[in-house]
């Protein structure tokens, strides 16, 4: 994998947004989303220097959701979750499909399936999520989950594509006893990185086209 540098190759997260978009107005299934969609997301995180430093930040109450990118049609958004050490989200759905990403740290998950009583028990073992592994979430194929920083003492990152607007979509957080708690999660950053800017690659490609010549 490659590590971070102090200047964030965003050309990454560029071609990334506009491979899924392509990929998207084909109007692809389901299954193919999560296939093909995987696919781009593994080799973005297989890769550790394009997330700008701003949106790796943990902090020390709760884990962070920054939004990276929105689709201008609402089709998906790319978020970082940032994870402080022993930090984790309560039971919840997505309602939508999604893709996670491991970009730093290791990142455990756990699914919750509904008992004939109505609560919510642990559906197998928990799994955990390595740098450059990929794992689909969505209502068809389970949806429900617990997911926490698989360290105690270092923060963890993953990349998170979501099937919509995320930070907008009505969804529930679920309590052991099968209470069920709307929310809207919206996001943890006021500002965007701005990976549309080519002025410096274009003038890179032409400062080293002028000492060729």
């Amino acid at each position: 994998m490659t590590t971070s540098s102090s200047s964030p190759n965003l050309a990454r997260l560029r071609s990334f947004v506009q491979q899924l978009a392509v990929l998207l107005d084909r109007h692809p299934s389901e299954p193919e989303i999560l296939d093909q969609g995987g696919a781009l997301l593994a080799q973005l995180v297989a890769h550790d220097d394009w997330l700008p430093e701003a949106y790796a930040q943990p902090d020390p109450q709760r884990y962070q959701q920054n939004l990276l990118h929105a689709d201008a049609l609402g089709r998906f958004s790319v978020v970082s979750f940032v994870w402080g050490p022993g930090q984790s989200t309560p039971i919840h759905d997505h309602t939508v499909w999604g893709l996670i990403g491991l970009l730093r740290g290791a990142e455990q998950s756990q699914a919750y399936a509904r008992t004939g009583d109505g609560r919510w028990a642990p559906q197998g073992a928990p799994h955990t999520l390595a740098p450059g592994q990929v794992e689909a979430v969505s209502p068809r194929i389970g949806d429900v989950h617990r997911v926490s920083n698989a360290l105690a003492d270092q923060p963890s990152i993953s990349i998170h594509v979501y099937g919509a607007n995320i930070g907008a979509v009505q969804r529930s957080v679920y309590l052991d006893d099968g209470t069920r708690k709307p929310f809207v999660s919206g996001y943890s950053n006021a500002s965007l990185p701005n990976f549309w800017d080519l002025s410096a690659e274009l003038n890179a490609l032409k400062a080293t086209q002028s000492t060729t010549r």
